[in-house]
């Protein structure tokens, strides 16, 4: 069995107001919580004087103007969106409304949705007036951000690199209280799995997630998250060997320990995975690999 992953819990804050984490960052949380959301969306300012804002996040009022408030004298020259869910990119038209500031994202919220709420819905207002793709720096005075692309989550997922501090802005791809929903059909297995490993060799030396605590030592966190999808890929290949056929066969496996609530989310997840080995050639089923599908181990395999 890997290691159980670090979660981090626990997080000093009150809700609107700013807290600074490094001589660059400041963050102020939005009162959204939810099973998605941990205590609320962390929307990041980097820099002093001129400042770009990462993450507005939902379209509350009272959250734009505690942003404004922890800004009073300072110029914000750029808005970025890690991507488009509804606790993430709404209140960007807010804040642009009221700085002039761009909006900077990978693109539009991609269209289809699953029919199981397992995560925000999608902000399909959302269009970015700068389009960032990987590699793109976004510089302003006094730092630079470098655009990671990294779907699995979502296709249209960025991270941001602080260079001036070694430290990751790591959206939802990273999180530190939870693992990442990854729910078809826009979310990807495989894209969400290589996306993870290309952070393995970055030089990055703390991540700040939009929902919780900064991780700390993030090498080593990001191989256990990989470490716990390629166990959950394992014992989804013991339990199809040993006669499960189903999603709801295989939740009802190896979800056996969690409430049943919680199953039809366990299932897309499942069902993200099983799409993975499927494209792998490590399972097997008669058409398409979705929800109905009857699944088995190639003799192969």
């Amino acid at each position: 069995m890997p290691e159980p992953i670090p979660f981090i819990r626990e997080l000093d804050f009150a809700y609107g107001k700013p807290k600074a984490l490094s001589p660059l960052i400041r963050r102020v949380i939005a009162h959204n919580p939810s099973p998605f959301t941990f205590h609320g969306t962390g929307t990041y300012i980097v820099g002093r004087g001129e400042v770009a804002v990462i993450d507005p996040g939902p379209a509350i009022p009272e959250h734009v103007a505690a942003i404004l408030a922890a800004l009073e004298g300072e110029k914000v020259s750029h808005i970025l969106i890690t991507h488009t869910h509804s606790d993430h990119s709404p209140a960007s038209a807010l804040l642009k409304a009221a700085t002039g500031a761009p909006t900077h994202g990978f693109g539009p919220h991609p269209p289809g949705r699953s029919g199981v709420r397992v995560e925000e819905d999608g902000d399909h207002a959302f269009v970015p007036d700068v389009i960032l793709r990987e590699g793109d720096v976004v510089a302003g005075r006094g730092f630079h951000l470098e655009a990671l692309h990294t779907p699995g989550h979502i296709s249209n997922h960025l991270c941001f690199s602080l260079a001036e501090e070694k430290a990751l802005f790591s959206g939802d791809h990273v999180m530190g209280w939870s693992t990442t929903v990854v729910s078809p059909p826009d979310g990807n297995m495989r894209d969400y799995m290589a996306a993870l490993r290309r952070l393995l060799p970055r030089e990055e030396k703390r991540y700040y997630p939009t929902h919780g605590a900064p991780i700390e030592e993030p090498a080593g966190f990001v191989a256990r998250l990989i470490a716990h999808r390629e166990e959950r890929e394992a014992q989804i290949l013991l339990a199809l060997k040993e006669g499960a056929r189903t999603i709801p066969d295989l939740v009802a496996i190896i979800y056996r320990d969690v409430p049943r609530h919680l199953h039809p989310a366990a299932a897309r997840s499942v069902l993200a995975h099983l799409i993975h080995m499927h494209d792998s050639g490590r399972v097997a089923t008669a058409g398409t690999p979705d929800e109905a599908a009857v699944y088995e181990v190639p003799a192969r395999a």
